[in-house]
């Protein structure tokens, strides 16, 4: 059996699960542990760096032509002749998608089956697990995989409920030139932590939000993670928020609870990263109760005013 992993996510939930050793090719964006496996996807715009708003604008542009940003390189496919690819249909902005791999995969001598994965929430992230499981002949590596993070998403749940923990008024940002709201899984990940996002899209794609929305719901607690951003490079950005109105009101601004975060514990869909991120956000929302995991403090920074300073 060898398979290639056409995104980021699917390939962390194959090492997660031990199963690595079946994967035969990758994406330019996959997780660190996978650096040794040939990269098989690219991006048009990798290596360039592009503003927020430069971004939107080409991917905007190249959604709107029909065209994606994203390439196979045929040699190195057409050399592993994989018999099973992982791609996915949730957003063509962020990675390849479905209709790109088949048209890649339709000049290939053998024809692998295409797995398609579209979670739209969190319980169907946490099954996508056992679709790439059982793909590649090993149901239960995801059954024993996912008993180990419930059992930490479950001890979160339970410590709220003990405490009778308040929920925080918080805003996920998903993007910053354009404000992005958050969506699919995002706001599930929050109700786990603690908290409610009413400028949410539970279960479906993230819109750009007027800043004025933004200010009249005034979160607590608002969480910066640009899609593809790590904390560092959203830094770079930050100035962006801090110039407009009304910000040094927002209550979030004035009581210390603006964060910046890395992407990949958010719009990387994969269950144990998304746990990583259930278990940051319900310390950033009840630091009283929770402390930050030791393996996840490099993953945040609190973004300080008027400079910025690490926690």
């Amino acid at each position: 059996m060898k398979a290639c992993s056409f995104l980021p996510a699917a390939t962390k939930m194959i090492y997660d699960m031990g199963l690595q050793d079946l994967l035969y090719g990758v994406t330019f964006e996959c997780p660190p542990e996978a650096a040794e496996k040939p990269a098989i996807v690219r991006c048009m715009l990798e290596g360039k760096n592009y503003s927020s708003t430069e971004i939107d604008k080409i991917f905007s542009a190249s959604k709107a032509q029909g065209k994606s940003l994203y390439y196979v390189e045929d040699t190195l496919l057409q050399a592993i002749a994989p018999d099973i690819i992982f791609t996915q249909d949730v957003c063509e902005v962020c990675q390849i998608d479905t209709a790109c791999t088949a048209a890649a995969v339709a000049r290939l001598e053998k024809q692998p089956v295409l797995v398609p994965l579209t979670p739209g929430n969190l319980s169907e992230v946490f099954q996508t697990a056992v679709t790439i499981a059982a793909a590649l002949g090993n149901e239960e590596a995801a059954y024993h995989h996912l008993s180990s993070l419930q059992k930490r998403t479950d001890v979160i749940i339970d410590t709220l409920r003990q405490y009778r923990a308040p929920l925080r008024r918080v805003m996920l940002m998903e993007w910053i030139e354009p404000v992005y709201n958050c969506g699919h899984w995002i706001p599930f990940q929050i109700a786990n932590a603690g908290g409610v996002d009413m400028l949410s899209n539970p279960g479906g794609d993230s819109i750009v939000t007027p800043w004025e929305k933004v200010v009249r719901y005034d979160p607590e607690v608002l969480v910066i993670a640009p899609c593809g951003f790590h904390i560092h490079r959203a830094q770079e950005e930050l100035h962006l928020l801090r110039a407009k109105p009304g910000w040094h009101q927002l209550q979030a601004v004035k009581n210390g609870a603006v964060f910046l975060a890395d992407y990949d514990l958010f719009t990387q869909p994969s269950p144990g990263t998304l746990t990583d991120g259930i278990e940051l956000l319900a310390a950033l929302f009840h630091p009283d109760i929770f402390s930050v995991p030791e393996k996840l403090s490099h993953k945040y920074s609190l973004a300080a005013e008027p400079s910025y300073q690490h926690v």
